[in-house]
């Protein structure tokens, strides 16, 4: 039985969620607040001593790895991860027994492009191996993860915020077994429709399943979000982003969170991580349990890296 708890979702948000697919967003830090946690942390994150992925193997001069899983060596972010503004919304959702598996930071710099439109069930759309990165059990072919995106700064449309189509998280229109190749010359040079759109070096098109759909953009809605709030969506929610048009010279600056049951595997069949341009080891991963208790033992778990 789920628990509640203060920031546990209602009856209504909860079909309202399973509805859409996303629900929020909500209030996890005080404005001012985040803009003086940013300041704190900005030096932390170039230090990477101590990071799962420090100094990532580039293959092409471009990768975003270094920015994974930086839960695991800054305080502030583990401490993030398990805030009750988030977990108790999040076990609403998936139970009581939850791990964070990743973390990662989106920045988006004046002039560039948006993300393109996509989904992710078992992320294996990047992954050098091709295999599912996460996996329900019974071998699920659809299942996702929980993603909660953290705005560090303003997130408007002019500056980049998210976009969703509601109600597309129940069916994949991608096929994530199929090869999607990385071209590092095409990150912020892609035009869709008038619109600048990529994703991170690749092609999201190349891995849909009939080659001549095309989402519904004008079903999409835009995420305009302040500093210190938060958004809650199925993976498998059909995403992405506006360009930053350059307008305003600062940064927009996301940290998204991805959480699963416990008994979802992840990282079943990988040793290292092969996306984005870059190449780096696994043997520093480990998924942290925000919530209630691991039965299951197929993958490496800790409460935290910290000492409470």
């Amino acid at each position: 039985m789920t628990e509640n708890g203060r920031f546990s979702l209602s009856s209504a948000e909860l079909e309202t969620f399973h509805e859409q697919g996303f629900i929020g967003p909500f209030d996890v830090y005080p404005e001012e607040e985040m803009e003086r946690i940013l300041r704190e942390l900005r030096p932390k994150l170039l230090d990477q001593s101590n990071a799962a992925f420090a100094n990532p193997k580039s293959l092409s001069g471009n990768t975003n790895l270094s920015s994974y899983d930086r839960h695991l060596d800054v305080p502030f972010l583990d401490a993030h991860i398990h805030r009750p503004e988030i977990i108790d919304r999040v076990r609403s959702i998936l139970g009581d027994n939850l791990l964070c598996w990743r973390t990662e930071f989106f920045p988006k710099y004046p002039g560039n492009e948006g993300t393109d439109w996509h989904q992710a069930s078992n992320f294996a759309n990047v992954a050098g191996d091709k295999r599912p990165q996460i996996e329900w059990p019974n071998g699920s072919d659809f299942g996702g993860t929980i993603t909660v995106w953290t705005a560090i700064t303003d997130s408007t449309i002019d500056n980049g915020c998210l976009q969703f189509i509601p109600g597309t998280h129940r069916e994949m229109n991608y096929d994530e077994s199929k090869e999607m190749e990385y071209q590092s010359a095409s990150i912020d040079s892609l035009e869709k429709d008038g619109v600048k759109r990529g994703f991170f070096g690749y092609d999201y098109r190349q891995l849909q399943i009939d080659p001549d759909w095309r989402p519904d953009e004008a079903a999409a809605r835009s995420m305009v979000m302040k500093a210190g709030q938060c958004i809650i969506f199925w993976s498998t929610l059909m995403h992405a982003s506006h360009p930053h048009s350059g307008k305003t010279q600062a940064m927009r600056l996301g940290f998204a969170a991805r959480y699963v049951p416990t008994s979802v595997k992840v990282y079943p069949y990988s040793k290292k991580l092969s996306e984005f341009g870059g190449q780096a080891d696994l043997e520093k991963h480990a998924c942290v349990l925000v919530s209630g208790s691991n039965e299951y033992g197929h993958n490496v778990v800790i409460n935290s890296t910290f000492k409470k």
